[in-house]
C-alpha cells in the first residue's frame, strides 16, 4: 500500500459532513460544560473583545493623548509687540489684535493690517493651547501697558475674537486705571443666534464628542480624522460610481498634517473648544453693555463694527444680527457705534483682503474714532469739577502703577457722526 494511504486510509467516499460537524463540537471551546454554558461563552467573548479594547486605548494614550497634554502644560497666553506707532505722538497709545475660532497666534493677522499703526503701536495676543482666560489675557496687556507707558487702549478681535475682546475690554475698563480707547469687532458672533446653522452645528457636534471621548482634547489622531473628513469634498468623486481620489486624498492628509498637526502655532482641541464655548455662553452683549457706560472717571470706548457689504458673503456668521444686536445696545441718537461695511469682504479675512480692511480702517475707523476722542475731550472740558465723578468716583489704583487714573469723567456725551 502507499505511504499517502496509509496515512489517510478514508477515501472521497467516506467523507460525512455530520461527522465533521460533531467533531467540531467535540473540540469548540466549553464543549464539555453544562451549566450556563451559553452565557459563559458570551462572557468570555465580552471579556476578549474588551481586553483587544483597553489595549488599543492604552496604545492611544500612551502614544497620543499623554504626549500632547505634556506640550500644552509648557504653553501659556503672550503679549507679541507687532510694529511702532506710525506717529510719536501715538506712543502713549496701543492696539491689541485677537483671532478667531481655530487660530492661536494673532501675530500675521495684525502684521498685515499696517493702518492699525495709525492709531498707537501694534500688539498681538497668542492664546494659551489649553484654553482662555480672559483675565489673564487682560493682565498682560495692562502689564505691558503700565511698561511701555500706554495709557490708551484700542482691542481688534476678528471673528470669535471679537467676543474675547469684549470679555478682555470689560477687565481692562473696569479693573485697571488704563483707558479703553475703542473695541473693533471683525465679523463677530455676539451669540449662538449670530453664527449660522451649518457653522453652529458643526461646533455643536465638537463640543458634544469633546465631553464624550476621552481624550479628545488632545488626541492628533482625531485632529487628523476629523479635519480630513472636513475637506473630503476635495477628495471624493462624485462622478459616476462614488470614489475617493486617492492622489487628492494624499494631499489633503498632508496638508491637514502641516497646518494642524505638526505646526507649532495651530490651535489645539481644546483651545477650539473653549472658543466656541466663550460664543456659546452668550455673555458677549453683557460685556457691550459693561463697557458702554463710564467707569471710574473713565469715558466709554467708541465701538466699530467691521463686516462684509454683502451680509450673505459672511458664511459662517449672520453678520446683519449682529449688526442689530449692536445697535439695540450701543447705537441710537446717543450711541457710541459706528458700522463699516467694505466691498469684496468675506468673512473676517484680513489677510486675504488686506487692501479692503487698510482702506477701511484708515478712511473710516480711524476719522471716526479720533472725532469721538475729540468729542469726549471737549465735553470733559466743559463738564465742572464737581460733576466729573458720577459715576463712582476716581478711577482704581493699577496693582502695577504707584499712580492712579489721570483722567475724569465726562458725561455721557452726544451720539458721534456715523
Amino acid at each position: 500500500m502507499p505511504p499517502v494511504d496509509e496515512w489517510h486510509p478514508s477515501t472521497v467516499a467516506d467523507w460525512s459532513d455530520e461527522r465533521r460537524r460533531a467533531r467540531l463540537r467535540e473540540t469548540r471551546p466549553g464543549h464539555g460544560w453544562k451549566t450556563l454554558r451559553h452565557t459563559r461563552l458570551a462572557l468570555i467573548r465580552v471579556a476578549a473583545l474588551l481586553m483587544i479594547i483597553l489595549v488599543a486605548f492604552a496604545q492611544y494614550w500612551d502614544r497620543d493623548v499623554e504626549p500632547e497634554r505634556d506640550r500644552l502644560a509648557l504653553t501659556e497666553p503672550a503679549l507679541l509687540p507687532i510694529a511702532e506707532p506710525a506717529h510719536p505722538e501715538k506712543r502713549d497709545s496701543a492696539v491689541v489684535d485677537l483671532v478667531g475660532l481655530g487660530n492661536l497666534n494673532a501675530s500675521d493677522t495684525a502684521a498685515s493690517l499696517p493702518a492699525l499703526r495709525e492709531m498707537g503701536a501694534v500688539w498681538a495676543i497668542r492664546y494659551d493651547n489649553r484654553g482662555i482666560d480672559t483675565e489673564v489675557i487682560a493682565d498682560l496687556i495692562i502689564r505691558a501697558a503700565v511698561m511701555s507707558g500706554v495709557r490708551n487702549i484700542v482691542l481688534t478681535g476678528h471673528s470669535m475674537g471679537g467676543v474675547i475682546a469684549l470679555e478682555v475690554a470689560q477687565h481692562i475698563h473696569i479693573g485697571s486705571d488704563r483707558r479703553l480707547v475703542g473695541v473693533l469687532l471683525d465679523c463677530t458672533p455676539l451669540d449662538l443666534d449670530s453664527v449660522r446653522p451649518e457653522s453652529r452645528g458643526l461646533g455643536e457636534d465638537m463640543v458634544r464628542w469633546m465631553g464624550w471621548l476621552p481624550g479628545a482634547r488632545e488626541s492628533r489622531g482625531l485632529r487628523t480624522a476629523v479635519e480630513t473628513y472636513a475637506r473630503r469634498d476635495s477628495f471624493l468623486d462624485h462622478s459616476g460610481v462614488p470614489g475617493i481620489r486617492f492622489g487628492d486624498f494624499r494631499s489633503a492628509v498632508g496638508q491637514v498634517l502641516r497646518d494642524k498637526i505638526f505646526n507649532a502655532d495651530a490651535a489645539s482641541n481644546g483651545l477650539i473648544e473653549s472658543q466656541f464655548l466663550a460664543i456659546v455662553a452668550g455673555g458677549a452683549t453683557d460685556n457691550l453693555r459693561a463697557v458702554s457706560r463710564p467707569a471710574h472717571g473713565k469715558p466709554r470706548p467708541a465701538i466699530v463694527f467691521i463686516r462684509p457689504h454683502t451680509a450673505s458673503r459672511d458664511r459662517v456668521v449672520d453678520v446683519a444680527h449682529t449688526q442689530q444686536v449692536l445697535i439695540d445696545n450701543v447705537g441710537g441718537v446717543d450711541g457710541n457705534l459706528l458700522v463699516v461695511k467694505p466691498r469684496g469682504t468675506g468673512h473676517a479675512n484680513p489677510r486675504q483682503r488686506p487692501s479692503e480692511y487698510n482702506k477701511a480702517i484708515a478712511q473710516q475707523v480711524l476719522p471716526f474714532v479720533e472725532r469721538y476722542q475729540a468729542r469726549i475731550s471737549r465735553i470733559a472740558a466743559a463738564v465742572p469739577a464737581r460733576y466729573r465723578h458720577r459715576d463712582g468716583g476716581s478711577a482704581p489704583q493699577s496693582p502695577y502703577s504707584d499712580r492712579g487714573s489721570e483722567v475724569t469723567a465726562p458725561p455721557r456725551p452726544p451720539a458721534p457722526g456715523r
